[in-house]
């Protein structure tokens, strides 16, 4: 039988090496490949100020991990004028950073939508909403905030 050179403290080294490492660089591609799929009901009570109204919407969106965005909004009872993703938390109003199509009573984002390195922390911390505007209440008549 031949004999190996190797030393046991070096396999005892490069275990203890992969096992302290191992998590730390699993705990990376889970941060950077984490994502979320959203649904969420739009309503009046929402906007800010809130809107009395009987319409209704839903979202179902999907923000990747590498912040790119996609999804559609559906409304009901309401002649929607622009859709849009905002960024301010509950009970504010903020900018417009991602803008919808329409077609019919769906609004669509368009390919390639991507959000910011800020924007997905805002994101991540609850602070994007959606609203639905139309031209009885430009400012939005019915949002949502979005929930990771």
């Amino acid at each position: 039988m031949k004999k190996t050179n190797r030393s046991p403290r070096r396999v005892d080294a490069a275990a203890l090496a992969f096992t302290i490492l191992a998590p730390a660089i699993m705990s990376l591609y889970t941060f950077s490949a984490w994502g979320a799929d959203i649904t969420a009901t739009l309503t009046g009570a929402q906007e800010v100020p809130p809107v009395t109204t009987k319409a209704t919407g839903t979202a179902m969106l999907t923000i990747s991990g590498d912040r790119s965005v996609s999804g559609t909004i559906t409304t009901t009872g309401i002649d929607a004028t622009a859709a849009h993703i905002h960024e301010a938390p509950s009970g504010k109003n903020g900018g417009v950073i991602v803008p919808f199509v329409k077609s019919g009573d769906k609004f669509t984002i368009p390919p390639g939508a991507k959000l910011t390195e800020p924007q997905f922390k805002s994101f991540q911390d609850g602070n994007l909403y959606v609203n639905v505007h139309s031209a009885a209440n430009k400012d939005g008549e019915i949002r949502a905030q979005l929930k990771p």
